[in-house]
């Protein structure tokens, strides 16, 4: 079951998230930021358990990034993460949001959910906005994708 993030469920976003940082596929986050940005984040929820999380950050007029896409070991290749996605597409569209975008090393799970490859430079807001804070600024070696809604 998908729904809307709650305070509760921080500390295992938190947890979540960064296992998956520690294997290299996704950037930390810290519970300020989670805490900070709680409203923007969806759980998977499998036997009472956070299996997955992923959030919708609206950036700008038009423009909203899914960040901090994340399953569990055991909730893998099910079709929990793409479920995810979709959640965040139909949000944006409640929003009328039509262009998402998404900085990431799990390129080819993203071209499965209808995203493509684009420069980073289409998105300076996002340079300015949160980028700029992030540890690996100037030299990101994530991919920046664009999907149109």
């Amino acid at each position: 079951m998908i729904r809307k993030a709650r305070v509760e469920d921080v500390k295992k976003i938190h947890q979540l998230i960064n296992q998956s940082a520690s294997r290299g596929e996704m950037l930390p986050r810290s519970l300020g930021e989670l805490y900070d940005n709680l409203r923007d984040y969806f759980v998977y929820v499998e036997d009472d358990k956070v299996a997955g999380t992923g959030a919708l950050h609206i950036c700008w007029e038009n423009l909203a990034e899914v960040r901090s896409l994340c399953v569990a070991d055991f909730a893998r290749m099910k079709g929990t993460g793409r479920a995810l996605v979709e959640e965040c597409v139909n949000e944006a569209r409640t929003f009328d949001i039509h262009k998402l975008f998404l900085l990431t090393y799990q390129v080819e799970f993203f071209l499965k959910c209808g995203f493509a490859i684009s420069d980073k430079k289409v998105f300076p807001q996002k340079i300015w906005s949160d980028c700029i804070k992030c540890p690996k600024f100037p030299e990101c070696d994530e991919t920046a994708m664009i999907r149109k809604i």
